[in-house]
């Protein structure tokens, strides 16, 4: 792959403002520069696309509008996170739904990750677990390290998720 030259400061000054029109839910400032042609699945130096930043920070008319114009639900991090994980992690049941709905997958598990599936059994969400579970979330795959769901829950402690897990 050949080099590519460093960005200006003006480049970079202005990709921070579109990762911050996300990070801030600024739908109506982010639309028009999307409609241009401005890659849905941008991301900044942590791995995290606009799609993780909106939804992460709780902003659904953002996060739908960069779904809308291409962003992938199951784009990772550099922690080996996907929205549908991040938004496990804060517990937010209606950006859930809204990630589901444009297709994030509840048993990915990304290289070095685990799945959203196991997120919700290890910080006990047990309603989203639930959901994931209606939609298909397989309890039996593991991450790199075999752990399940069930294991995942039993180590942290979460025992109602655990015991939707079919532990005891």
């Amino acid at each position: 792959m050949a080099e590519q030259p460093p960005l200006d400061d003006a480049t970079l000054a202005f990709a921070e403002r579109v990762f911050d029109m996300a990070r801030h839910g600024a739908a109506e400032d982010l639309q028009p520069l999307l409609e241009a042609g401005l890659p849905a699945n941008l991301c900044n130096s942590k791995g995290d696309s606009l799609l993780m930043l909106a939804c992460y920070n709780g902003h659904p008319d953002t996060a739908r509008l960069i779904l809308q114009h291409g962003g992938d639900p199951e784009l990772a991090n550099l922690r080996f996170q996907t929205p549908l994980a991040g938004v496990i992690f804060k517990g937010d049941q209606a950006m859930v739904e809204l990630l589901i709905e444009y297709g994030a997958d509840a048993s990915s598990c990304t290289p070095g990750g685990k799945t959203p599936l196991m997120y919700a059994a290890m910080f006990e969400r047990t309603e989203i677990l639930q959901r994931l579970l209606q939609v298909g979330a397989d309890p039996t795959v593991t991450d790199a390290e075999g752990n399940t769901a069930l294991k995942l829950a039993m180590a942290m402690g979460a025992a109602d998720a655990a015991r939707l897990l079919g532990g005891q």
